[in-house]
C-alpha cells in the first residue's frame, strides 16, 4: 500500500510530505484547494507526462517520491528482469523534473525509463476518476472486468502466449505459400536459365587456366622459335655456351694448381655449367611438346566465348561468379520443388495450434459466462442501493474469430427504467448513473483484485442523501480488502472514512501555498460539520456530523 508522498516545488506546493495508513483515507478540502495538484502529482508517479508549467520555482526541479509497502506482494520477479535493486518491504519511487519538462525517475534509487515505472505502479496503484467512467463503454473493460472476477489471470496468459505461436504460424504459411506462388510463376525462367549453366559445366577457375592456354596457343610459333633459339645457344653443335663453359671450367681447374688467388672459381664455374645443362634439357623438352594446333586453339576460344557470354548476361567478372548465380539458381528450384511439403508441413503445425487455442479460447469463454452471471447478480442489489432502483442489466457475447484476449466479444447492456430495453451504456445512462455504476464494479472487482492501492478521485459527484451514504459504505466496504483514497465533498461519504486529511490554502509573504493536515478525531467531526453547513458551524452541524460517524461505526 501507499504509505508516504513527498512533493516540493509542485504547482502550488512548496514542500509536502503526507503519510498514509490503511482502510479508508478521506481527502477533503475546499475548491480550488489544491486535492487535483496532489492527484497530479502522484500520477507522475504512475508515469504519466511531465509538464514544465508545473515547476513552481523554475530554478529548481519538481521531486516527487512515493513510498509502497509491499511485503505481502509478489514483484521480486519484476526487479530482477529490470534489474533494480530489491528492498525488502518497501518499494521507493522517485520522479524529478526540470524546468525544460526533462524528467527523471528512480525506483529504489535505480535509473529506469517511463515505461518500467508505469508497469510497476499499474500493480500498485489504481486511480479511478470521473474521466475513468469513460471506459464503461469499452469492450476491452467490460472483458477485462470479467476476467478480474473469474480470476483469469492465469489461463488468460496461457491463451495469449499459445495464440502467438498461433499468429506466428500463420504468417509462416502466409509468407511461404506467397514464396511458393511467386516461384511458381518463375520457374520456367529459373529452369531455362539455369539449363544454360549446366549446359556449360563450369569448372572452378576455370576461365584463368582457359586464358592461360589461349595465350600459349596463340603465340606458338614465336614460342617455339625462341625456345630453338635458346637450345641451340646453349646446346648447339658448335661453339656452344656450354661446351664453352666446359673448357673455362677445366682452364680455371689447372691455373688454379698453380695459382692460389683464384682458388675455386673453376668449382663455381662448374655449378654454373650443371644448372645451365638442366635449363637446355628442360627448354628443349618443352619444345617438343608444344605442338602448332589451330583446332585446339579454336575449342579453347570457343569455350571462353561461351563463358564470356555468360558473364555479360549475369554481370559476372568470372567462372566462380557464375557459378554462385548457378547455384542460387538451383537453391530457388529447390524451394519450388520442397515448397509443398514445406507448406503441408506448417499447415499441420498450424491445425495443431489452432486445436490448442480454441481449447484455451473455450476455456476462456466458460469462465467468462460462469462471471458474468455472478457479476449481473451482485451488480443489480448494490446499483439499487445507490438509487438505480429499476436497473435491468445482462450481457452479451458474440463469438469471434481468435484474438489476443480470447474468441469473445462482450457488450455489457443496461436499462434504467422499467419497460426499458436493454442498450449499450453510452446509449441509455447519465453521466452519474455511469459514475455511480463504476463504483460498483470497482466494488466487485475489488474483491479479486491484487492490488495495493486504490484513490476514488469525486467519483460522488452528483449525488445527496441516502445515495450518498450508501457510496461511503460502499468504499468503506472495499477498504476491508485494498487502501482506498477518496477525494470527496460529500459528508456523508466522508464519514465512513478511518484517516482523514484536509487539503487548505493559506498565504505567506509572497505566494499562496498548498498544505496538507491530517485531522485527529475532534477536527474530523468539525470538518465534517463544515461540509454540512458551509463556514459557520454550529452546534447543530456538530451533532449531525457526531451522527453521521456514529452509523457509519
Amino acid at each position: 500500500m501507499l504509505t508516504r508522498l513527498y512533493i516540493s516545488n509542485y504547482a502550488l506546493i512548496d514542500e509536502l510530505e503526507i503519510k498514509f495508513d490503511n482502510g479508508l483515507t478521506i481527502i477533503t478540502g475546499e475548491t480550488g484547494a489544491g486535492k487535483s495538484i496532489i492527484l497530479g502529482a502522484l500520477s507522475l508517479i504512475l508515469g504519466e507526462r511531465a509538464d514544465s508549467r508545473s515547476v513552481r520555482n523554475p530554478e529548481n526541479k519538481v521531486v516527487v517520491e512515493a513510498a509502497f509497502d509491499i511485503s505481502t506482494y509478489a514483484l521480486t520477479d519484476f526487479f530482477s528482469e529490470n534489474e533494480i535493486d530489491f528492498w525488502e518491504d518497501e518499494c521507493i519511487v522517485r520522479r524529478e523534473i526540470n524546468a525544460n519538462g526533462r524528467s527523471r525517475t528512480f525506483v529504489n534509487d535505480t535509473p529506469v525509463n517511463v515505461s518500467v515505472l508505469k508497469e510497476l505502479t499499474s500493480r500498485l496503484v489504481d486511480i479511478h476518476s470521473q474521466h475513468s467512467n469513460m471506459l464503461l463503454s469499452k469492450p476491452s473493460f467490460q472483458l477485462s472486468v470479467l476476467d478480474s472476477i473469474a480470476n483469469n489471470k492465469e489461463i488468460a496468459s496461457k491463451y495469449e502466449v499459445e495464440y502467438i505461436c498461433y499468429k506466428n504460424l500463420q504468417k509462416q504459411l502466409l509468407e511461404r505459400r506467397s514464396e511458393y506462388e511467386k516461384s511458381r510463376t518463375d520457374e520456367d525462367y529459373i529452369r531455362f536459365q539455369l539449363s544454360q549453366f549446366e549446359g556449360l559445366k563450369l569448372v572452378e577457375n576455370e576461365d584463368v587456366e582457359l586464358e592461360d592456354l589461349q595465350k600459349k596457343l596463340s603465340n606458338i610459333s614465336e614460342i617455339k622459335e625462341n625456345l630453338w633459339m635458346i637450345n641451340s645457344s646453349l646446346n648447339g653443335e658448335e661453339n656452344s655456351i656450354l661446351q664453352q663453359l666446359s673448357v673455362i671450367s677445366q682452364r680455371l681447374q689447372s691455373t688454379e694448381r698453380n695459382l692460389s688467388d683464384i682458388g675455386g672459381l673453376g668449382e663455381r664455374v662448374q655449378s654454373a655449367l650443371v644448372e645451365l645443362k638442366d635449363i637446355a634439357q628442360t627448354v628443349s623438352y618443352v619444345d617438343d611438346q608444344l605442338v602448332d594446333d589451330p583446332r585446339q586453339l579454336e575449342i579453347v576460344e570457343m569455350r571462353l566465348n561461351s563463358i564470356y557470354e555468360l558473364e555479360r548476361k549475369h554481370n559476372a567478372a568470372s567462372v566462380n561468379e557464375l557459378l554462385s548465380i548457378q547455384q542460387q539458381y538451383e537453391n530457388q528450384l529447390s524451394l519450388i520443388n520442397n515448397s509443398e511439403d514445406q507448406i503441408a508441413e506448417i499447415e499441420a503445425a498450424l491445425g495443431a495450434q489452432q486445436v490448442k487455442v480454441a481449447a484455451l479460447a473455450s476455456d476462456l469463454s466458460e469462465s467468462r459466462k460462469n462471471a458474468a452471471q455472478l457479476f449481473v447478480s451482485e451488480l443489480k442489489p448494490l446499483a439499487q442501493a445507490l438509487g438505480m432502483r429499476n436497473l435491468a442489466f445482462d450481457i452479451k457475447f458474440v463469438e469471434t474469430d481468435f484474438s489476443s484476449t480470447g474468441a469473445d466479444a462482450v457488450e455489457f447492456l443496461f436499462a434504467f427504467n422499467k419497460n426499458q430495453a436493454l442498450l449499450p451504456v453510452k446509449d441509455t445512462a447519465s453521466g452519474g448513473e455511469i459514475s455511480r455504476l463504476m463504483l460498483c464494479i470497482k466494488s466487485i472487482i475489488a474483491r479479486s483484485m491484487n492490488l495495493p492501492t486504490i484513490i476514488f478521485d469525486e467519483v460522488d459527484t452528483g449525488v445527496s442523501g441516502d445515495v450518498a451514504n450508501k457510496i461511503g459504505e460502499m468504499m468503506g466496504d472495499i477498504c476491508k480488502r485494498i487502501q482506498v483514497l477518496a477525494i470527496t465533498h460529500l459528508p456523508q461519504v466522508a464519514a465512513h472514512g478511518d484517516n482523514h486529511l484536509m487539503v487548505y490554502k493559506a498565504d505567506d509573504e509572497e505566494s499562496t501555498l498548498t498544505h496538507v493536515k491530517c485531522l485527529n478525531n475532534e477536527e474530523h467531526v468539525l470538518e465534517i460539520a463544515r461540509m454540512l453547513s458551509g463556514k459557520d458551524v454550529n452546534h447543530a452541524a456538530i451533532e449531525n456530523a457526531k451522527s453521521l460517524i456514529e452509523t457509519k461505526k
